[in-house]
């Protein structure tokens, strides 16, 4: 390769993570075990398009080791002004680390040094060798580095937009040579580093100075000549200055062992940053990231894929007297089937490019391999479902969001889907990687011991949900329209009322412009600044309106309450079917825990709490010839896990009391009868009970209580002096899980924590709270399931024609035929309360009424 070709990216670590962290909300960017990933995610798109952009044949990325340098030594107060690094973001540089190795990039640090002079160093070497260099970084001090060989890619927007600084650049912006900018700095100061500026010189006055004599040396030299005060001012101030300028100069010639040629680069590792993109849930950047270079992941090929192609009537009689598994891949276009393809081993595909369908798919006795089962069940009517390895897949890493078929045979299989023409069109051989993929899945499985959680649980769990979103849940269409309007009605007068306090119309949901009506016109207190200016979320209008009372804020949260409502009711009414009832979508594969959530719409989030929020619950109704709504859950039962598996006599015996547990718990922190236990003392104590499950401490536990943090601590020693078996079992659920890698629940359900052993604090305080969640959480999700199940069997062996409708959380909702009604609630109660044999009893509510409403207990 001639010198002319060579090309060497160098990027300032710490700078670009940083810029990375505030251009991204970090709310945004969380995995399901709340790890922050927003400058990750940003570093990762600024690397991709710096090397799709430039093609260096050469990287490197420096770093700072700590604030603590040889400027430090110089001048104590060098950077002091800067505030600690926050938490949110010292988390994520161990995965960013972790990210450039994966992208093959070598990446270097210096005690007693700053990532500028790693930088300047390889500089200097590289302009030696001929190099065309290009720095990437936001610091201004690298412009010193600018020539003809050197340029500075310096962010003008977050991590993605760049000016390019080359000595044409600096001249145009500044009217200096980059060789002035650090003596033009050196007068200046630098508010970002803490360096003072020549009081009542300003940057024209710098300027002129420098373009004057042509250097800072020569300026000094010649001080005396310049007169009136801001002559004075420099001559007062020349040992500043002098420092100033030592400070700003990065050193070129520091010892690092490793030269130019070391920071080659080939590309990156595909099956380190598959890996990489799969723990933290990175799903956007996997498809950028194949325009790249790759070295790995070629070491896995291929199976080779023989399709045939047959139709529906040939592939029939091919499976007709077949008793082995087949792969069974689906082509569905909104909702419909288009085509499909069998595998009948690794390598043997039939491929169907109809949608007429054989009676292979009710076959019970032709076990059928699956990805995302829920059409093929519900549409299809398929029978001899043998594995779903999307639920296979979750189940060994419940934390992961990839669990597409493309994110599973890249993984897993090694097989490549770069091909930008891959699935538009549909791709037959899809179904051999199911086959494939399930022998994977299935031998991960039983070495975690879980095949019998998948067999017994999971798989019974996605046969009956597929029974339950086809039934459906019927609503009232006519209350419903109603209550739109209602919500409608009331958004418009408070819209209005509004209005009237603000002296003019304005848009209510526009973050800028309720920023100039509450702080420039009506000048109100600033609340939390924002990039954008300060904050209007629903939190900050409270604090607002509890602090000034000011008449529009009651509006505004009124607005923003009932608008909440008016989305829910909505978004019902567009989901309600042309059988007046409500399909909803449950989803088995999202949250780490086991438990399910719901989508199109989400059922598991109608309000419960307000007289509005009932309203809407009373929408949902049984349909004739059903006469009711039975709805069952769960009385404490997160609590009644904690006493199980803590095995805590003071818990156990509060539970056996059969009393209000929180009350009991509070006489007994406390120290008064039952009998007093007032409003203020149970809340203190269901807020901790519930708290402590959760990794609560008593620092958290003061704010969620508005109590002194000292006050806070002292409460909840009071609560473990009673209650010791719960703080032996919280500090042990931690150890034991940091021993094995992962927790458990009681039907040994693992979620693996490899954080817990991070040398990085934050990345194991979040690991360590998930710890102490996932058991309590993941084994209230198994209870619900089997009872869910069981209550399903007994229905279907008693030939009753009441039928489970929703799982909501801990509860179950049924609509009960004539007649059945006391049948049905002594199958509900029995299997609910004996779904799992814990150390108390576990208590179930039930309710009868026409609406979902009127059913509550």
């Amino acid at each position: 390769m001639s010198t002319s070709q060579r090309r060497l990216l160098l990027i300032d670590g710490h700078s670009m993570a940083y810029r990375a962290f505030y251009a991204l909300p970090a709310e945004n960017f969380k995995t399901s075990t709340g790890q922050p990933t927003n400058a990750i995610y940003g570093f990762a798109s600024m690397l991709i398009n710096l090397i799709k952009e430039e093609k260096p044949t050469h990287i490197a990325v420096a770093f700072d080791v700590s604030r603590r340098t040889f400027r430090t030594e110089k001048f104590a107060d060098y950077k002091a002004n800067r505030a600690s690094t926050p938490d949110e973001f010292r988390s994520q540089l161990s995965h960013i680390n972790e990210m450039i190795n994966g992208f093959g990039i070598k990446h270097f640090e210096l005690e007693g040094y700053e990532a500028d002079d790693i930088i300047a160093t390889f500089a200097k070497a590289a302009e030696k060798k001929g190099f065309q260099t290009l720095i990437c970084t936001g610091d201004r001090d690298s412009f010193q580095l600018v020539n003809e060989k050197t340029t500075v890619l310096y962010p003008k927007k977050g991590v993605t937009e760049m000016n390019r600084m080359t000595p044409e650049a600096v001249f145009e912006k500044y009217g200096l040579t980059p060789k002035q900018y650090p003596d033009f700095a050196a007068l200046r100061g630098d508010p970002s580093d803490n360096l003072p500026s020549v009081p009542g010189v300003g940057e024209k006055t710098a300027t002129k100075w420098i373009v004057d004599y042509g250097s800072l040396e020569k300026l000094l030299e010649k001080s005396d000549e310049l007169g009136g005060k801001v002559g004075e001012s420099l001559r007062t101030n020349i040992e500043m200055v002098k420092l100033n300028r030592e400070l700003t100069h990065l050193l070129d010639d520091v010892k690092i062992n490793s030269d130019i040629d070391d920071l080659a680069w080939a590309g990156f590792d595909a099956v380190l940053m598959s890996s990489f993109f799969e723990k933290l849930e990175i799903r956007a950047l996997k498809e950028r990231l194949k325009s790249l270079p790759q070295i790995g992941g070629e070491q896995v090929s291929e199976v080779s894929v023989v399709v045939k192609v047959l139709s529906s009537d040939e592939l029939d009689s091919i499976l007709s007297d077949r008793k082995n598994p087949i792969g069974v891949s689906l082509e569905v276009v909104e909702d419909k089937l288009i085509g499909y393809a069998i595998a009948t081993s690794e390598s043997e595909v039939f491929n169907v490019n109809s949608a007429e369908i054989g009676s292979w798919i009710t076959n019970p006795n032709l076990p059928k391999y699956v990805h995302g089962g829920k059409f093929a069940l519900k549409k299809l009517k398929m029978k001899g479902l043998a594995a779903d390895i999307e639920i296979l897949a979750y189940l060994i890493n419940p934390g992961s969001r990839n669990l597409s078929l493309t994110d599973l045979a890249e993984r897993l299989l090694g097989v490549s889907t770069s091909d930008e023409n891959l699935f538009v069109a549909f791709e037959p051989k899809t179904a051999a990687w199911i086959f494939t993929l399930q022998k994977e899945l299935e031998s991960e499985i039983k070495a975690k011991a879980m095949l019998e959680l998948y067999s017994n649980l999971e798989q019974p769990t996605l046969l009956l949900l597929s029974q339950i979103e086809e039934t459906g849940i019927a609503v009232d269409q006519i209350k419903l329209a109603k209550l739109s309007e209602q919500f409608l009605k009331i958004v418009s007068e408070e819209t209005s009322s509004a209005y009237k306090e603000a002296g003019h119309e304005f848009n209510v949901n526009s973050p800028k412009q309720l920023q100039a009506v509450l702080f420039d016109e009506l000048k109100l207190p600033k609340t939390k600044k924002i990039k954008t200016g300060f904050t209007t979320d629903g939190e900050s209008l409270e604090w607002l309106a509890v602090k000034t009372k000011h008449p529009l804020l009651k509006h505004l949260l009124r607005i923003r309450e009932v608008s909440k409502l008016l989305a829910t009711v909505d978004g019902l009414i567009a989901a309600t079917a042309s059988d007046g009832r409500i399909h909803t979508s449950f989803q088995q594969t999202v949250a780490a825990t086991g438990r399910l959530s719901s989508t199109e719409p989400n059922l598991q989030n109608i309000p419960i709490r307000t007289d509005e929020g009932r309203q809407i619950r009373d929408c949902f109704i049984a349909q004739k010839p059903y006469e009711n709504l039975l709805t069952a859950d769960y009385s404490q039962i997160e609590m009644r896990i904690m006493a199980h598996l803590s095995n805590d006599k003071g818990l156990i015996e509060a539970f056996e009391l059969g009393e209000d547990l929180h009350s009991t718990v509070a006489s007994q922190v406390f120290g008064v009868k039952s009998t007093e236990v007032d409003a203020e003392m149970r809340r203190t104590i269901k807020a901790m009970s519930y708290g402590l499950a959760y990794g609560l401490s008593s620092f958290g536990l003061s704010q969620t209580l508005d109590i002194d943090p000292a006050a806070a601590a002292e409460l909840m020693s009071k609560y473990f002096e009673r209650f010791g078996g719960i703080r032996d079992y919280l500090k042990t659920v931690v150890v034991a899980a940091r021993e094995k890698g992962y927790t458990e629940t009681v039907l040994g359900r693992r979620r693996y924590l490899p954080d817990l052993n991070h040398e990085n604090r934050q990345r194991r305080d979040i690991a360590e709270r998930a710890a102490l969640n996932a058991p309590i959480q993941g084994s209230a999700a198994d209870i619900i399931k089997i009872a869910m199940l069981n209550v399903s069997k007994e229905i279907n062996e008693n030939q009753l024609k009441s039928r489970l409708l929703l799982q909501v959380h801990d509860e179950l909702i049924l609509e009960v035929a004539q007649g059945e009604k006391d049948k049905l609630e002594e199958i509900v109660k029995t299997q609910m309360a004996n779904a799992y044999q814990l150390r108390v009893p576990l208590d179930v509510n039930i309710g009868f009424g026409l609406s979902w409403d009127l059913a509550a207990h």
